[in-house]
């Protein structure tokens, strides 16, 4: 007569240092997709990350799988800084000032034109990440404008054409040297979202819908 195995399966999690394993991957794979471009190169970013191939294929099968996920990771990072200014200020401009810095930070000017060019636009994960972006972009400004802080004129796919553009290095290992550049025209520009509106802007406000039927 045989016995039921008292033993249960359990969900097994990660180990914390396969955790770390992945962070440092995706951190490199940043690091190099923007002074090189999606192209890089993968045993250059096992190398960077300090971790063999097998590991790096471990987590990311092909270089889609990995250039997504750094794609996702900086939007994620972006969505939760301008959470955090939601919560952590009253002034609804500032919010909007402190997204636009923290998303060139995160180097969303370098990234973001990768997903047209580099795998699956509806990806879930990516429609995912883009989503809660969006939202929150919108909410952002949606205040800014009630308080009578932002122009009326401008949209959310103005606001990410105009961060992805002044925050997009020149490809090269020299291009983080324009770095001490970046926040100074990002903030020339956000002085221009400001109302009352100092001039009349040809056209219509931008949405992100706009910009991916361009």
């Amino acid at each position: 007569m045989t016995t039921a195995d008292p033993v249960q399966r359990r969900a097994t999690r990660p180990r914390a240092d396969a955790v770390r394993n992945r962070e440092r991957i995706v951190s490199a794979a940043r690091e190099m997709f923007v002074e090189f471009g999606p192209e890089v190169p993968l045993d250059e970013i096992a190398r960077r990350a300090g971790v063999g191939n097998a590991t790096l294929y471990r987590n990311f099968p092909d270089r889609d799988a990995l250039v997504r996920e750094v794609v996702c990771s900086v939007m994620d990072r972006t969505a939760a800084a301008a959470e955090q200014a939601l919560r952590e200020t009253g002034d609804a401009f500032e919010a909007l000032e402190r997204f636009v810095h923290a998303a060139a930070d995160q180097r969303i000017g370098a990234l973001c034109p990768m997903v047209s060019s580099t795998f699956d636009q509806h990806h879930p994960d990516l429609e995912a990440a883009r989503e809660r972006i969006e939202h929150l972009v919108e909410e952002v400004m949606d205040r800014a404008r009630a308080a009578g802080q932002l122009r009326p004129d401008v949209g959310v796919g103005d606001l990410m054409v105009a961060v992805t553009q002044l925050s997009r290095p020149l490809a090269g290992t020299g291009c983080l040297s324009i770095d001490r550049f970046v926040h100074r025209h990002l903030q020339l520009f956000l002085d221009g979202l400001r109302a009352p509106a100092r001039s009349v802007l040809p056209g219509t406000a931008a949405t992100m819908e706009d910009l991916r039927q361009a």
